[in-house]
């Protein structure tokens, strides 16, 4: 049985005295059975880490880059995360992949460079609308997974409840941010496919450890029906983990 993972992205919103409130609520809501993770704003890192000390609330970048150290004006690497307190890193996530044109290359070294840094990784795969309508929903997930985990050792994936160093999260471009959500069928179907990809990639019990999230217009209205699926093992949650009384119940529905 994998352990429930919630995630909240707060991508480049809240000032920092938001962002340590925030985290101070979400650290204080009881929520044995289900593990947290938040992915605030690079500059509120610190605040965020020293707000949840102590907890076993996670706390990650929302990017990195895939160079260890030199000159490279702007960027933070995966070292630097460990080093101010991170455990944790999203990679690939669509708007990373679309507005900022990252390939499946590219978010590979990232993966790497991560791993090697002794940060977990939370790996975004998913579909444009147009792909979806084209029937290329699971050659593109796959394409996206296996390119992404290119040369990731079998040792990443783990075989416990709590997974390994990977996870992955499934969101589906269309419905990010735009109030549509995928059916838990539609949703719940992608998943199964991807953990079958995960088994080809691997092994069945890596595959079964792996948790694989759901993201895409989360709230609490649809995360309970989205999380009682089988192979949905939790949420990437976007807009609504900016606040407590929408974060907090998606928390609570998958307990």
């Amino acid at each position: 049985m994998r352990t429930p993972y919630v995630a909240g992205n707060w991508k480049m919103n809240l000032d920092r005295r938001a962002a340590g409130e925030l985290a101070a609520a979400i650290r204080d809501h009881k929520a044995d059975g289900v593990h947290v993770g938040l992915f605030p704003a690079m500059v509120h890192l610190d605040e965020v880490i020293r707000q949840v000390a102590g907890s076993a609330v996670r706390v990650g970048g929302q990017n990195c880059s895939d160079e260890v150290s030199g000159a490279f004006t702007g960027e933070v690497s995966a070292g630097m995360l460990q080093d101010i307190g991170a455990t944790v890193v999203l990679l690939g996530h669509s708007e990373r992949r679309h507005v900022y044109g990252e390939t499946d290359e590219f978010i590979s070294r990232k993966v790497h460079r991560a791993l090697d840094a002794g940060l977990d990784v939370m790996l975004c795969v998913g579909e444009t609308i147009e792909e979806r309508r084209a029937g290329d929903t699971e050659s593109v997930c796959r394409t996206q997974l296996t390119a992404g985990l290119a040369g990731v050792d079998r040792s990443a994936l783990g075989t416990g409840s709590d997974g390994g160093r990977i996870s992955i999260a499934y969101e589906p471009v269309w419905a990010i941010g735009t109030g549509e959500t995928a059916s838990p069928q539609q949703a719940g179907a992608v998943h199964t496919y991807l953990r079958g990809v995960l088994a080809g990639m691997y092994d069945e019990a890596a595959a079964d450890a792996t948790r694989i999230l759901y993201g895409g217009s989360v709230k609490p209205d649809n995360a309970k029906e989205l999380l009682s699926v089988a192979d949905i093992d939790g949420a990437l949650v976007g807009g609504a983990s900016l606040k407590p009384d929408l974060f907090l119940p998606i928390i609570d529905a998958a307990l």
